[in-house]
């Protein structure tokens, strides 16, 4: 049986899985008054095609609601993750593409 952990590293910026002990990946992250922007999310490649990612998000994602934080989905990954699975609770700020209008 495989022990797989996220866990939220204030002094890295960013939330970390590990499998057995053994960091395996990371979701960088920058924190705002009110609002965590997601920047880049990385798992190692002798960790890959196990689902982590998933379950790296869905923590990170889960401990911000928590926090009371927005999420800003920077990173591509969160941002898809964010489209395609509900966090109940979740106050997502998606970001301005560049060359596109905001909506009033």
């Amino acid at each position: 049986m495989t022990d797989t952990t996220v866990t939220r590293d204030d002094d890295a910026s960013r939330y970390e899985i590990h499998v057995d002990g053994t960091l395996a990946g990371f979701a960088e992250y920058d924190l705002r008054p009110g609002t965590i922007r997601f920047i880049h999310t990385e798992v190692d490649p002798a960790f890959q095609g196990q689902g982590l990612a998933a379950i790296l998000a869905k923590g990170a994602l889960t401990d911000a609601v928590a926090s009371g934080l927005t999420i800003v989905p920077l990173c591509p990954y969160i941002a898809k993750y964010l489209t395609t699975h509900e966090i109940p609770g979740a106050e997502i700020r998606w970001p301005q593409r560049p060359g596109t209008a905001a909506s009033a």
